[in-house]
């Protein structure tokens, strides 16, 4: 049986079961890819391994709508009402709107990939549909990302089992999985949830950061909105300062906490995948972010002393 454990030399090998070890104390399962998008060399762990996303999905809705702005096939500017009896739920963003909204649809895509907005991600979803954007995928050959469906059936299909009551379904999140990545919960099931391996996500962040996919103006401008997210508790954490850039998209629900992102610095580009999946049922997991932003900063670091 091969090692889980990926690294372009022994230390970096090294590194990654430092990783793995660090996310096995606190009990969560994590498979990590982080890769000198100049150079090829990468650390990692279980990186071929699929799991669902939550809003990391996101990223290649982003590019794929962009595109289709770069092509003319959808404009830019064109408004769209967002009604408050029909949005997607959301603690950000216009999903906590009270009153309904209007909102152009590159500024949904601002608030989609700043605030992770599930209304401006599913208003975008009415613009290009999850198999559209699925399909799109395939084409450009990222056949390890899978878009099947978009956000509010993620909270839909907890609900449909455990109802409102969270602490239930983080209960269901942790004892309803199966053998095979399978679930009870469908938005936590690899064959029916929208899922990414880290491997995956490296190879789409690299393409877009290399304008080796899309068009062109599409991927600026994904990179340009990337840059602008908020959040910064996970892979940002550690690696904060004047002399680094980062550009990155945050997923979490139930037992899932993820972030890709790519980190600039003086000495070069590393581009960034984080999946974890917990077994504990605690709504707050500090120490799993901290876990995140740890495991990114060695990365950078170690990938910044190969170069």
């Amino acid at each position: 049986m091969s090692s889980p454990l990926i690294g372009s030399d022994r230390g970096l090998i090294d590194l990654a079961e430092v990783a793995s070890e660090r996310f096995r104390t606190l009990r969560v399962s994590a498979a990590f890819l982080a890769r000198d998008i100049d150079t090829g060399v990468e650390v990692g762990v279980d990186v071929g391994r699929p799991m669902p996303l939550a809003s990391v999905a996101k990223v290649p809705l982003a590019l794929v709508v962009a595109d289709r702005i770069a092509r003319g096939e959808i404009d830019g500017g064109a408004m769209v009402r967002l009604a408050a009896d029909a949005r997607s739920y959301g603690p950000y963003g216009i999903s906590a709107f009270t009153h309904d909204a209007t909102c152009s649809v590159a500024d949904l895509m601002l608030m989609m990939l700043g605030l992770s907005d599930n209304a401006a991600a599913d208003a975008l979803f009415e613009l290009v549909a999850p198999r559209e954007v699925d399909e799109q995928l395939a084409e450009w050959g990222l056949a390890g990302l899978r878009v099947r469906h978009r956000m509010q059936p993620m909270y839909d299909y907890a609900t449909r089992i455990a109802g409102d009551d969270f602490a239930l379904a983080t209960q269901l999140a942790v004892e309803g999985r199966r053998p095979g990545g399978r679930h009870v919960i469908d938005s936590l099931d690899v064959e029916r949830a929208t899922v990414g391996s880290p491997r995956s996500c490296v190879d789409l962040l690299q393409r877009i950061w290399l304008d080796e996919i899309a068009k062109p103006e599409a991927t600026e401008l994904v990179r340009r909105l990337m840059s602008k997210q908020v959040f910064t508790h996970r892979i940002a954490a550690d690696l904060l300062a004047d002399d680094i850039q980062l550009a990155g998209k945050t997923g979490g629900f139930l037992t899932l906490r993820h972030e890709i992102a790519v980190v600039t610095h003086p000495g070069g580009r590393v581009a960034i995948a984080v999946l974890t999946d917990s077994d504990r049922t605690a709504r707050i997991q500090n120490d799993v972010d901290l876990a995140v932003a740890a495991t990114a900063r060695e990365a950078v670091e170690a990938l910044a002393a190969r170069r």
